[in-house]
């Protein structure tokens, strides 16, 4: 038999080698040092997938750029100097909604209680979502007024143009754009390269929460995609998890686990 042919069927038929991976911290970039290195055979090629990854949906979707609402409850007597000397003019107040992962219901929930320990009426001011049209409602009553017009307004959040809204109720220009990533993207660099949007990434695996802000992540891909790694030793490997523009992921002290399946072909 042909010796070529033999050394084909032994490495075909010997025991690959297999390994798991197992990185975790308080950061979506996470710099691994292996004690001892990887050593991989140089005359062998090698492949790995991500297995399974696990955090919390902390990342904020509202941040200090877009979280003023501001509000007006009506009238108040300014006075002059004199007590016969006084005139009215509207009150405004400005809410701060914190850093945070949020949806409708808990963005208008944070306002009526800000509304409430201004000690104004919170039901004269109702947000609520039309889930047919993806598009939020604002709901006016009596003498109260909402500008959307202040500085790093939630108004591009809730959908709503850079206006004042009086009494009445109000349907959103646009959409509700309260979920700015679209796609969760799992980079790590030991991969050869793959494509994102045409141009090269060290991305493995991409994608989307199912849950909702606030509970915990647990993804396990059901075919796994295995790549090419580019090493035959790994002294350090570096993972880094983003959004669909490459943004770094802020997961407020979370911690993210990712497991991956290092294998021979």
């Amino acid at each position: 038999m042909d010796l070529k042919l033999l050394e084909k069927i032994e490495r075909n038929t010997s025991p690959k080698t297999s390994t798991q991976i197992v990185v975790s911290e308080n950061s979506t970039k996470i710099k691994t040092t292996f004690n001892p290195r990887l050593e991989l055979d140089r005359t062998r090629k090698y492949e790995i997938a991500l297995v399974n990854l696990e955090t919390y949906y902390s990342f904020p979707n509202l941040s200090d750029k877009k979280n003023i609402f501001r509000y007006s409850p009506g009238f108040i007597e300014v006075r002059r100097g004199d007590e016969d000397d006084s005139t009215r003019r509207r009150q405004w107040v400005e809410v701060q909604i914190s850093e945070g992962s949020y949806d409708l219901i808990d963005i208008a929930e944070t306002i009526k209680i800000a509304m409430k320990r201004n000690e104004h009426n919170d039901e004269s001011v109702e947000i609520t979502a039309n889930t047919n049209t993806l598009k939020s409602v604002l709901e006016i009553q009596g003498d109260f007024q909402v500008d959307f017009r202040a500085r790093n307004s939630i108004a591009s959040v809730l959908g709503f143009r850079n206006q004042v809204y009086k009494e009445g109720i109000h349907e959103s220009d646009s959409v509700v754009n309260i979920l700015s990533i679209n796609s969760i993207l799992v980079n790590v660099d030991v991969i050869g390269r793959s494509y994102v949007n045409g141009r090269t990434k060290n991305t493995i695996y991409s994608f989307f929460p199912t849950v909702s802000p606030g509970y915990k992540i647990v993804e396990n891909p059901r075919n796994l995609v295995y790549l090419p790694v580019i090493l035959d030793k790994i002294n350090k490997m570096e993972t880094v998890v983003t959004d669909q523009n490459g943004k770094q992921l802020n997961l407020r002290g979370e911690n993210l686990t990712i497991r991956y399946h290092l294998r021979e072909i």
